[in-house]
């Protein structure tokens, strides 16, 4: 008999008794085993690109933490490397990308690079093939918006004013790179979940610095797409949504995408989610990394009210966003203590 994954039976709408748990850069620099890793590797990207080191920094949390749920180790950004875009990743100052102009866009390629990605299918099936029974595979991409707003800036900027700025004076050009996005992202997850990933989780961080008639056109929309795509070609395919910053604007996203959950940011309005959102899907998250990172009577307050807020209907526990590399190993463990005691 196949061993229940609770994660994925929160995504097909059951509630568990104690929620599942995985967090978001769960694999990452707060554990010295990653940052051994990583110094190994000699490169963020050969990290991301190499199969065997992808797999071992995926499995690392999984060994130490017994998080429900494991996510591929890799970055948003290798959509436009497999674009044929230049990509690098400074040490202390995050990605660089050649920046996109109207002109350069229009000589956009439209297909990925298949042998580019290919590694990091090969990473999925050594994870899926290593992972514990009960513990579920989540593959991933980057949502349009976001990821162009790194390609037209060539690097992430505090409000993504360089794309936003872009998409109002170049609608035309700019709704051509989410195009291709679409279709890029589209296959991308299609291929990881034939790999071995159980579902996929769209992230758009910079879905909140958009107006409201920006977000449904740059984000709901497009994501949208991607969805339809995906369950076109697999259907039945478990995706969870994660617009960050949307607020109040989560239920025009959800009138539209069609997610089995929402992810949610740490500034999200309890009330208005359980009325609005959580009697829809189900939901993620939305613990304060930096109270993750502050520890004691405030970490244990906030993981209380977390749950007080939404584990009475169906729920993953993680954070309102990644993991700070400064977090202390043992806070980690001291949630899961907490989110698992009987």
């Amino acid at each position: 008999m196949t061993e229940t994954k609770p994660i994925l039976e929160v995504l097909s709408g059951t509630r568990q008794t104690i929620p599942p748990v995985w967090f978001m850069r769960q694999a990452g620099r707060y554990l010295p085993e990653y940052r051994a890793l990583r110094e190994h590797a000699g490169s963020f990207l050969k990290l991301c690109f190499t199969p065997d080191f992808a797999a071992e920094v995926t499995l690392q949390p999984i060994r130490r933490f017994g998080f429900d749920a494991a996510i591929l180790f890799s970055d948003i950004l290798v959509v436009p490397h497999a674009l044929g875009r230049s990509v690098s990743f400074e040490a202390g100052e995050g990605p660089r990308l050649e920046p996109l102009n109207a002109a350069s866009v229009k000589a956009l390629r439209t297909e990925a690079d298949r042998d580019a990605l290919a590694p990091v299918y090969e990473a999925v099936r050594l994870i899926k093939r290593d992972l514990p029974a009960h513990v579920a595979l989540i593959g991933f991409c980057g949502a349009p918006w976001t990821v162009a707003t790194y390609m037209i800036a060539g690097r992430g900027t505090p409000d993504q004013a360089p794309a936003r700025m872009f998409a109002y004076r170049e609608p035309e050009a700019f709704a051509r790179v989410i195009d291709i996005l679409v279709d890029v992202s589209s296959l991308y997850l299609v291929e990881q979940i034939r790999a071995g990933a159980e579902a996929v989780q769209i992230f758009d961080t910079w879905a909140g610095v958009l107006p409201p008639r920006e977000f449904q056109r740059w984000c709901v929309e497009p994501v949208a797409r991607i969805v339809e795509n995906v369950r076109r070609d697999i259907p039945g395919a478990k995706i969870i949504g994660f617009p960050r910053g949307a607020g109040a604007l989560l239920t025009k996203y959800l009138d539209r995408v069609q997610v089995n959950a929402v992810g949610l940011d740490w500034a999200a309005e309890p009330e208005f989610v359980r009325e609005h959102v959580q009697s829809r899907v189900a939901v993620q998250g939305n613990l304060d990394p930096l109270v993750l990172l502050a520890g004691g009577d405030a970490l244990d307050r906030a993981i209380d009210d977390v749950l007080a807020n939404f584990a009475d209907r169906p729920f993953i526990f993680n954070l309102g966003h990644g993991i700070l590399p400064e977090t202390p190993i043992a806070h980690v463990e001291r949630t899961l203590q907490r989110l698992r005691r009987s």
